[in-house]
């Protein structure tokens, strides 16, 4: 295998690593933000020598360290804020697990959102309660969801450039 086809592969390994992390947004199991950075580590460590890539590496690991901390604290700053407890999002994720496994894929939205309705009515005693307070819960998970995106189309695009300029 000469030098450019061992450049071809290890740049197919780190999109592919990016691509499985992108989709780990929304499939359970998959660790987004790890596989994304991982497939720029791969490029930097096994692609050709230059302080090209160790830049883009460095730049990735700030993109994917503050996605995973703004991840989780924007989007939880907004739940207590509204007064949803960490209980009634543990109950939503529980039961989109089981429910991934009951109904493959479809179930994990429908346990989760069903998981959040349960906990807040059990909490509230009302419907009319726990409904705003689930819509407020699924509205952080998509936010929490869309920062760790953004995070992850961040750390593909430097890679994109790392492999155009690097």
């Amino acid at each position: 295998m000469s030098l450019t086809d061992s450049q071809a592969v290890v740049s197919l390994v780190a999109a592919l690593a990016i691509l499985a992390g992108l989709a780990g947004v929304v499939v359970p199991g998959l660790p987004a933000l790890p596989l994304c950075w991982g497939g720029v580590l791969v490029w930097a460590l096994f692609g050709d020598a230059g302080a090209g890539r160790w830049a883009v590496l460095a730049a990735a690991t700030v993109v994917a360290a503050g996605g995973t901390v703004v991840k989780y604290l924007w989007p939880g700053r907004n739940l207590k804020r509204t007064g949803v407890p960490t209980r009634s999002l543990l109950a939503g994720a529980l039961l989109g697990v089981i429910g991934f496994f009951v109904i493959p894929v479809i179930g994990l939205p429908i346990g989760f959102v069903a998981g959040i309705w349960g906990a807040e009515l059990l909490r509230l005693g009302s419907n009319k309660l726990a409904w705003p307070a689930t819509v407020q819960a699924l509205k952080a998970a998509g936010l929490s969801m869309l920062v760790e995106f953004m995070a992850g189309m961040v750390i593909g695009a430097l890679w994109v450039a790392g492999l155009l300029f690097a």
